[in-house]
């Protein structure tokens, strides 16, 4: 089976190629979105490029701190930011941040690798997160332009996964000079996938580290908030454990906002709260909160006003098996945190913050009723302001910002990809 796996690799590229054609002649795509994932991408004027690369929205927001630190630290450095999706193009775009050109990520295909690294000659790649491109690291490599990964994350999920592929793996991980993981059982699993051990630098988790950076938020009071609770970004089968468990505690909350990961599965939610008895509000129909006991969050973007609003916070993502979602941005906005047991994607943060009474861990759906009724306004209050004094140590990442100036600094200029390349400097 791993063979047929790894024989089927190399067809990846090529299937995603005929969707992005298919996409442009069902009108669904760019002319230029498509010759962007071709690799024609805009040139940069004469002076230093960098090559930034991340995924989609999430990754993208997260390492936005070290593209204008690295923009302050280096006068004239150009940036090529490339992600994957049309809605991470727009945010970067509407960053608005000069010298600094957003694209389409060319496919993994030699020829579109190449006009990339033609036309940029980047002084490095930058990947954010899980962004492995077996042939984009192999042609860097051979250009002899250094590759780092930050914020890298390896899930156990994901590095079984990998493992049917770690002859693959293993030949692009050893191409990587720098790896700074959120983790260390992240840097565990990608060493044991053939990450070099001397590519490998302080931990450093980018979401962290860009909520912590953010302004103070102004919150309503605390006592106006603590009998209201949150359950954030659920998944199918969450919110019928969490809507039980929320009517054993009625003496502790008064009211529950349910904002589910994926509004498009409003009316699914909302048939559950109806079963239960519970008058129906939705923020989808223009309604806000207000007296009533369930309010259903399905809308996208507004998940701070739902932060603000309570005192405590589920994090979705924990009671089935998701791996949870990030701590982070519930303890900026000042809720206290009670999670399930599944949360590996995040396993370090969580367990500090349980560790230091700055999150409540509820072993499963039948012990969540008996967490929540520990969650009294004061107790939300101490865990709230313990979570902050973690949330505060982490605002730094100068160490990271550091290391990857110092990787910028070994690439050696003006190398062919192959006999015959030309490898121009020059405006388009």
């Amino acid at each position: 089976m791993r063979r047929f796996v790894r024989l089927l690799l190399p067809l990846v590229p090529w299937a995603m190629l005929a969707v992005a054609l298919w996409r442009w002649l069902t009108g669904r795509e760019s002319r230029l979105n498509l010759a962007q994932r071709l690799g024609f991408v805009p040139r940069p004027a004469a002076g230093q490029t960098l090559w930034l690369h991340a995924a989609s929205n999430g990754e993208l927001a997260s390492a936005r701190w070290v593209l204008q630190d690295l923009l302050a630290a280096r006068d004239g450095l150009q940036v090529l930011v490339t992600t994957n999706t049309a809605t991470a193009h727009a945010m970067a775009t509407a960053w608005g941040l000069g010298r600094v050109t957003v694209a389409f990520a060319p496919l993994d295909l030699g020829p579109a690798i190449r006009r990339v690294v033609q036309r940029w000659q980047p002084l490095a790649l930058i990947t954010v997160e899980g962004e492995i491109y077996p042939r984009r690291f192999a042609l860097c490599a051979k250009a002899q332009i250094p590759i780092a990964l930050i914020g890298a994350r390896m899930s156990e999920r994901s590095f079984r996964g990998w493992q049917a592929l770690h002859p693959v793996m293993a030949r692009a991980l050893a191409r990587v000079e720098m790896a700074s993981v959120q983790d260390a059982a992240s840097g565990e699993r990608l060493v044991a996938l053939g990450l070099p051990v001397a590519a490998m630098h302080a931990p450093c988790d980018l979401k962290a580290v860009a909520i912590a950076r953010l302004p103070a938020p102004h919150l309503p009071p605390f006592e106006t908030r603590s009998r209201w609770l949150l359950a954030a970004s659920t998944h199918e089968g969450e919110e019928a454990i969490i809507l039980d468990a929320f009517a054993q505690v009625r003496d502790v909350f008064d009211h529950l906002i349910i904002a589910p990961r994926h509004p498009r599965r409003g009316d699914e939610v909302a048939a559950l709260i109806a079963a239960r008895g519970y008058t129906l509000a939705r923020r989808s129909t223009g309604a806000v909160p207000q007296a009533e006991a369930v309010f259903l969050a399905d809308t996208m973007g507004e998940m701070d006003l739902w932060y603000a609003r309570c005192g405590a916070c589920i994090v979705g993502g924990s009671f089935v098996p998701k791996g949870g979602h990030t701590p982070w941005e519930p303890v900026r906005m000042g809720c206290a945190i009670v999670h399930g047991p599944s949360v590996e994607n995040f396993a370090a943060p969580y367990g500090a913050l349980d560790q230091t009474g700055g999150a409540m861990r509820a072993a499963g759906p039948q012990d969540l009723a008996r967490r929540l009724a520990e969650m009294t306004a004061a107790a939300q209050a101490r865990q709230s302001a313990a979570a902050a004094d973690i949330l505060a140590d982490l605002a730094g990442g100068e160490h990271l910002c550091d290391a990857l100036l110092t990787l910028m600094s070994r690439k050696s200029p003006n190398i062919p990809l192959h006999q015959g390349d030309i490898v121009p400097k020059s405006p388009p």
